[in-house]
């Protein structure tokens, strides 16, 4: 920066590291023009602060990270989320085929291999979705060669055989194919509900985040001992076309975070998981002000339609999502494939 910037007011910058996570705008000098010095605003999340480069990274509402060199900040402040109308209305539903597609991109598992127009996924056994042969068109073979085939790809790599069923959009005969083999199901929920009905203000302090720090994994809880599946979960997590990781810190709660969730946003659809909080926390509105902080930054990245899957046996999680507002889309199921 020239000498003509060292004379720009600065004192309207109030950032600080402690400041990471929280929603920002940020002003800049990016030129002159005879000696007046030119600004740029860049509002977005505080995602890192490097001390030793001197450079902070702001993510615009367009997902992008955007580096800003701190001797040419003159403004800085925390800001609320940009307020959405209540009454904006989600995109129109994808038919149950293209949404799981869209839902694999946001949770892409570490192995895939085509079987025709299945796929075959591997994540070194985490979670089914992650590990389920994906039945959405013609396998290329007869159905009970193609079972045979899913059965024998997951046993090399010793695991469980599980086929997810989509209803409609799995192959034509499925169902009957794998009742005939005594296949066990269980059932899961696709539910939607507009952006608009779930970003609103919060009276608590939600962090957002890029990345999955060891607090926020130590808080998912569900891969502990196991560094295969633990792997798998971190990269999983990660997975997907633009992802944020929410969490909420407590005085009382000093084992990590009292409240975390996930959100992946590809478009106009963002997809919602891994909301937990810890049990003395519960009944404190936590999940709904994580959910909330979550779905106002996939807002300003241009989504208005929220997605989540929960199993139906799940009835905590279902009492939650209905008071959010959430309406069942469909339904799918994983079947596991006993030989």
């Amino acid at each position: 920066m020239t000498s003509q910037a060292g004379a720009v007011d600065r004192s309207a910058f109030r950032l600080t590291p402690a400041d990471l996570g929280r929603r920002v705008m940020v002003r800049r000098v990016v030129g002159f023009e005879e000696d007046r010095p030119q600004f740029s605003d860049t509002p977005g999340v505080l995602t890192s602060w490097d001390r030793g480069r001197g450079v902070l990274t702001v993510v615009n509402q367009g997902g992008q990270d955007v580096e800003l060199p701190e001797s040419t900040l003159v403004a800085g402040k925390t800001v609320p989320p940009k307020p959405l109308r209540r009454s904006l209305a989600a995109p129109p539903v994808p038919d149950p085929v293209e949404f799981q597609r869209i839902a694999a991109r946001g949770w892409s598992a570490l192995e895939q291999e085509p079987l025709g127009g299945w796929v075959l996924r591997s994540s070194s056994g985490f979670t089914r979705r992650g590990n389920s042969a994906q039945t959405l068109g013609d396998p290329g073979l007869p159905l009970g060669e193609a079972l045979d085939r899913v059965h024998d790809w997951y046993a090399a790599r010793g695991l469980p055989a599980f086929v997810e069923v989509v209803r409609p959009g799995s192959t034509d005969g499925l169902e009957a194919a794998l009742a005939a083999r005594g296949a066990s199901e269980a059932v899961t929920q696709v539910r939607t509900a507009p952006i608009a009905r779930l970003a609103a203000p919060v009276a608590v302090d939600v962090r957002l985040a890029r990345t999955a720090d060891a607090a926020w994994l130590s808080r998912y809880q569900r891969v502990e001992g196991d560094e295969a599946k633990a792997t798998a979960a971190r990269a999983l997590l990660h997975s997907g076309p633009s992802v944020w990781f929410a969490s909420v810190t407590l005085p009382e709660v000093t084992d990590g975070p009292a409240a975390i969730g996930r959100c992946v946003v590809e478009g106009e659809w963002a997809g919602f998981g891994a909301v937990e909080v810890v049990p003395q926390a519960r009944r404190r509105g936590l999940a709904g002000a994580v959910m909330a902080t979550l779905a106002s930054r996939a807002a300003e990245e241009g989504a208005s339609g929220a997605y989540l899957q929960v199993e139906e046996e799940n009835t905590a999680a279902r009492s939650l999502y209905d008071k959010l507002g959430f309406d069942t889309a469909y339904r799918y199921s994983y079947a596991r494939l006993n030989a």
